[in-house]
């Protein structure tokens, strides 16, 4: 069995050496001033940029990545048709889906943390539906398959209760078949919060969505399962290959005191599978440097 590593949203060598990115932002003044337009003008850069990186991916032999969402900026403002730049930027984002399908490419998406299904608040439901919408869109238009190949991943990022859980399939419920078919859950970092366990008899039992298996994550709340069993549980909800996330923590490896939750730079252990056939997200705040220690690792 194996497993394939990639790393997340932004490529730190292209970035430093050529300005590469799809994070270009504005803080909210200037949303307000410029308007859609210069989002559309970001957004259009940004596109350009995902074809380079996933272009170098490729020539990388990096087979995971996760698409970042900040490709749109203030994207909860507009419709991807309201942008002046839609067509180039829909004909760029075909091309990169293209690349990524090409080269065997495998990528995700991680919505945002304001993404609360099970808000008890209608607006930030009304929200949530909204940004993952938009990011399925996003796939839509780069022709990637609606299907958990593609995930869409999301926490609950809420405590536990029957009446979240309750919450979060009516939202759920709401979503369009395509959106449906790519979302995932992960583990959430916090006791009160969703475990694998939680997930797996609340939500899997109800609708058949994949669990994402966190293993910084299980760390803060196992749920009484060791690692082994809460990763083959999470393995076997998935219809594809299972996609996974691994990071360590940066005051255990890197020697600083602070948010033992806060992710370390570098990766200094194998990741163990298990026995499975699964991929892996790298979290680690080195992206494609840590993906490449990794490699080096025996």
């Amino acid at each position: 069995m194996s497993h394939n590593v990639g790393y997340c949203c932004i490529n730190l060598t292209l970035q430093k050496s050529d300005n590469i990115t799809t994070n270009r932002d504005m803080i909210q003044r200037t949303f307000l001033e410029r308007g859609v337009s210069y989002a559309s003008e970001l957004a259009l850069q940004n596109s350009r940029d995902l074809i380079k990186i996933l272009e170098w991916n490729a020539a990388n032999n990096i087979k995971v990545f996760r698409v970042s969402s900040g490709i749109f900026p203030w994207n909860a403002k507009y419709e991807l048709t309201d942008l002046p730049d839609y067509d180039a930027i829909a004909h760029n984002l075909k091309i990169a889906g293209d690349v990524a399908l090409r080269t065997n490419q495998r990528l995700s998406a991680h919505p945002d943390h304001f993404v609360k299904l099970g808000s008890e608040k209608p607006t930030v439901v009304d929200n949530s539906i909204h940004d993952l919408e938009h990011h399925s869109a996003v796939f839509d238009l780069m022709g990637l398959p609606a299907s958990h190949y593609a995930p869409l991943n999301i926490h609950v990022g809420m405590n536990f209760s029957t009446d979240t859980v309750n919450r979060w399939l009516a939202a759920y419920d709401r979503l369009s078949d395509n959106c449906k078919k790519r979302l995932v859950v992960e583990n959430d970092d916090k006791s009160s919060a969703f475990s694998v366990r939680q997930l797996y008899y609340h939500l899997y039992k109800a609708i058949h969505i994949p669990i994402t298996f966190d293993y910084f994550h299980h760390q803060f709340h196992d749920d009484g399962w060791i690692e082994k069993d809460a990763l083959i549980t999470a393995a076997f909800t998935w219809d594809v290959r299972p996609l996974f996330h691994y990071s360590e923590s940066k005051n255990l490896n890197e020697n600083v005191s602070g948010n033992p939750r806060a992710h370390a730079d570098y990766v200094f252990s194998r990741i163990n599978d298990y026995g499975m056939n699964i991929d892996v997200d790298l979290e680690a705040k080195a992206k494609e440097l840590a993906l490449f220690k990794y490699r080096s690792l025996t």
